[in-house]
């Protein structure tokens, strides 16, 4: 069992800055790096971002969906690129978006177990079948050191839809956000009083986080005494900024922000790969962390 996720998350921050670049190979960006929409331009793609980013960047994030498009070949790219990903030094998250129930939930939190050959730090996941049905990958996490990323309140256009539906007096995306920060404080329960901020001083980062985009027009969850990560989507071409992160989060939460089209539209030039992501390290590092 390795040092929890939180931990480990912290460490890289520390050494590395808070930014997260999502690997998101899709044929248009392909295209434009002169490569093939097949397994043979994803594994250029995916060696040129690893080679270029992975000891230098906390957190890669490859969307997977972009490697199962290419079947058994794609997944045996991304198989390769997250090994050598956590070996160069980065963190990896996958960006699965998996959710269901039981042993189906058991098999997709098998991501996170050490041995297995797609072997991550931490994975994204959805919460639409109930918080409880998260419970075997949250299991998982703890007996192996991993994380996990919960939608909770993201900023396509119509999110609110069922993010803003109420369960009793609270939105969906509330009881999300509750229920994850009750997983990084054992023995607090909904309605609990929320745990003391101060408490946490010198803790470190909890490993189950929440997905908040970084373009809402405001904050309309509560991230108080949450313990654990946002990863906040939606910075560079997406409309999102530094300034947006301020806006929304304030400073004393470990925010995670993610970039994926402004870093990887500098490729495919290794240096031109770097040089974006050194950017927005530099960028965000006026935020501080926790």
């Amino acid at each position: 069992m390795s040092a929890p996720f939180g931990e480990r998350l912290d460490d890289a921050v520390a050494s590395r800055g808070a930014l997260c670049v999502g690997i998101d190979p899709h044929a248009a960006l392909l295209e434009k790096w002169g490569l093939p929409d097949g397994p043979d331009g994803l594994a250029r793609f995916t060696d040129a971002v690893v080679d270029a980013l992975a000891g230098s960047v906390a957190v890669l994030k490859p969307q997977l969906a972009f490697y199962e498009r290419h079947g058994s070949r794609g997944l045996a790219v991304l198989e390769e690129g997250v090994a050598r990903a956590r070996a160069a030094g980065a963190l990896v998250l996958l960006d699965a978006k998996r959710g269901d129930i039981g042993s189906t939930m058991d098999a997709y939190a098998d991501y996170l177990r050490p041995g297995h050959p797609l072997a991550v730090d931490a994975m994204t996941v959805s919460p639409f079948l109930g918080p409880g049905s998260l419970q075997p990958a949250v299991d998982t996490a703890r007996a192996h050191g991993g994380g996990l990323f919960v939608l909770a309140r993201t900023s396509n256009p119509d999110a609110g839809t069922l993010q803003h539906a109420l369960v009793g007096e609270r939105s969906v995306a509330q009881v999300v956000v509750d229920t994850v920060r009750g997983w990084n404080t054992p023995g607090w329960g909904v309605g609990d009083p929320l745990p003391d901020v101060a408490d946490r001083a010198g803790r470190p980062t909890g490993s189950f986080g929440v997905v908040v985009g970084a373009t809402l027009p405001h904050l309309d969850v509560d991230l108080d005494g949450l313990g654990g990560p946002v990863l906040a989507p939606g910075l560079g071409a997406q409309g999102g900024s530094v300034a947006d992160l301020r806006r929304l989060f304030g400073s004393g939460r470990a925010v995670l922000p993610t970039v994926s089209r402004d870093v990887l539209s500098a490729g495919p030039d290794a240096a031109g790969l770097r040089a974006a992501a050194e950017r927005w390290t530099t960028e965000l590092g006026a935020r501080p962390w926790r």
